[in-house]
């Protein structure tokens, strides 16, 4: 059994900050490709960042060089700092991890998403 639980969401004003959480628990043999992801009511999911297991990183354009992502592989976890927060980055965020249980390919596992509204 393989769980990714997220925290660290809630509300914020413009121009804020949040960090969000996410923690790889269950028989894990490896984990590759960690990253997060949002959706806003009516809208589809799009990538926001993602890391490697080596720390290379990929951002949505329009979070560069306010968003950041890191890991930690020795807690099978992944973060997502969040500054200068826009109402528009509003949505339901997700975690996301390719995941190599004790045999079989990398899967990828979705946390429960957690939500992040700026608003003023």
């Amino acid at each position: 059994q393989v769980q990714l639980v997220e925290s660290g969401g809630g509300l914020v004003q413009p121009g804020g900050s949040l960090r969000l959480s996410c923690a790889a628990s269950g028989r894990i043999f490896s984990i590759n490709d960690m990253g997060w992801y949002r959706q806003a009511p009516g809208k589809e999911r799009d990538l926001v960042a993602t890391i490697t297991s080596d720390g290379r990183t990929n951002y949505l354009d329009s979070v560069k060089g306010r968003f950041t992502i890191s890991r930690d592989n020795a807690k099978n976890a992944v973060y997502l700092q969040m500054n200068s927060l826009k109402p528009e980055d509003t949505a339901v965020y997700f975690c996301k991890a390719k995941i190599r249980r004790d045999y079989g390919d990398y899967v990828p596992y979705w946390g429960q998403g957690t939500q992040v509204t700026v608003s003023s």
